[in-house]
């Protein structure tokens, strides 16, 4: 029996899906305007792994992810850059793909474009207006009327008299209540925007993925995910707009990913720790890399934080390397003779971890008590049951030599560009005699520096 944490009732509930067999699943996605943080790929990666767990379970899932294509940050730097909106996010939606697939996640079943939905979301907002949910403003703004939904807060465990006395909200004289959110947006020069009976305009944030739900997967879902900074206002906003349209409820089970945390502080611009995950991943072997932050990614619970550094990283990919290496030592035993069985205490003990609201840190465990028994057996089968286990994570399932021979290739390029840094502090201390004796090691593993004007580069000779 699968057991889910569900946000909204704070505590794990058994997952009973609307329709027997099928699971609805809807995401929160990315606003493309820029190359995916590694906050971002830490919620993308956790739901891929729910994806992945759900259709092992026995689950036919239709899951949905979406992506903002239009919204403020999109203008505003596809202004800065002088390009097309349309040019900048099919470019970002472009790399978005690449690292997604580097992360080894799989393609959502639907992954439904804002500005393809236009008309859906249109649909929605006057539902809400004729029921008295949301209002036309003499700006040319169309508002949610927060105080006409009577279980505003529900989710987020705020209420609107609290909100109204603890936070600072613009005053905007259009609006009933400075609570009340934007549906719709009148449109401004120069933007993107689209005709409608209450004017042209563009949509708001929120009602996007109401929109996008309801078109996609009916007006009540089993799962709604996204990251825990996201449950207000957004999802919040989310459960007003669907419920006050439709008077049923809108999702029954909502999880949330925690924070990722950048050597133990919050990820923040202003602080400067903020790190896209394709410069990590141009960090890495190109074998191993993608894999590496994946596992680093799981490792934690996804209901718990998790800290990354650069060493914490190195941590995981060694780990990681350890199951490879059993791998590679003992040939797992040929598919055509090997049917994973869920009754073996390994696979038990796996299927138990995960269907405990996704324990991956439990599951984790299993794989590397395999990895121990495989090491001491010397048991092909054994290892055919830790590769069958991993892959339905999204795990092991390279080539062992291969990615256990990048591992070491990346080891060796660390260790001598730690060597040429060395030498290039030598020679600026004008420890001439350091500084040969350095080369003269990089010389003798078989290296050839170049030094020029833009600094030092090697090749193998």
């Amino acid at each position: 029996m699968l057991r889910i944490h569900n946000s909204l009732a704070r505590e794990k509930q058994a997952f009973t899906p609307i329709e027997s067999g099928k699971v609805r699943m809807y995401v929160c996605g990315l606003t493309v305007y820029d190359y995916f943080h590694i906050g971002n790929a830490r919620t993308l990666t956790v739901f891929d792994m729910v994806y992945r767990w759900l259709t092992t379970a026995g689950y036919e899932v239709k899951y949905v992810r979406n992506i903002t294509d239009v919204d403020d940050k999109i203008i505003e730097r596809a202004n800065r850059n002088g390009e097309a909106i349309e040019a900048l996010t099919a470019r970002m939606v472009a790399a978005m793909h690449e690292d997604c697939d580097r992360l080894l996640m799989l393609r959502p079943s639907v992954e439904p474009r804002a500005t393809h939905h236009i008309d859906n979301m249109l649909g929605l907002i006057g539902d809400l207006v004729s029921k008295g949910k949301a209002y036309p403003a003499s700006n040319g703004d169309v508002y949610y009327a927060v105080r006409e939904f009577a279980g505003y807060g529900k989710l987020s465990g705020k209420s609107i008299d609290d909100l109204r006395a603890g936070e600072r909200i613009a005053v905007d004289g259009h609006k009933r209540d400075p609570l009340d959110f934007v549906l719709w947006k009148a449109a401004k020069p120069h933007e993107p925007h689209w005709c409608s009976c209450y004017g042209e305009g563009r949509p708001g944030w929120h009602i996007e993925c109401s929109a996008m739900s309801r078109a996609e997967l009916g007006e009540t879902i089993d799962i709604h995910g996204g990251g825990w900074d996201l449950q207000f206002p957004h999802h919040e906003n989310e459960i007003a707009q669907s419920e006050g349209a439709s008077g049923k409820p809108f999702v029954n089970y909502w999880m949330h990913a925690a924070f990722l945390n950048m050597d133990n502080e919050k990820m923040s611009k202003s602080l400067g720790n903020v790190f896209t995950t394709r410069e990590i991943l141009v960090k890495l072997d190109p074998v191993q890399g993608g894999e590496t932050v994946r596992f680093f990614l799981l490792r934690g619970h996804y209901r718990s934080e998790i800290n990354y550094t650069w060493d914490i990283l190195q941590e995981a990919r060694g780990a990681l390397a350890s199951l490879y290496t059993a791998l590679r030592d003992v040939p797992p035993a040929p598919a055509a003779d090997f049917e994973l069985d869920w009754n073996d205490p390994h696979a038990r003990r796996f299927h138990e971890a995960m269907s405990d609201d996704f324990n991956t840190p439990m599951a984790f465990a299993v794989l590397f008590e395999l990895r121990n028994e495989i090491n001491r057996t010397r048991d092909g089968r054994l290892a055919a049951l830790l590769r069958a286990l991993g892959g339905t994570l999204g795990f092991l399932q390279a080539d062992p030599a291969a990615f256990v021979q990048g591992m070491a290739a990346a080891d060796e390029t660390a260790e001598i560009e730690a060597l040429i840094a060395a030498r290039a502090e030598a020679k600026k201390a004008r420890n001439f005699a350091e500084a040969d004796r350095i080369r003269d090691e990089i010389k003798a593993r078989g290296i050839i520096l170049e030094d020029g004007a833009g600094g030092t580069t090697w090749r193998k000779a």
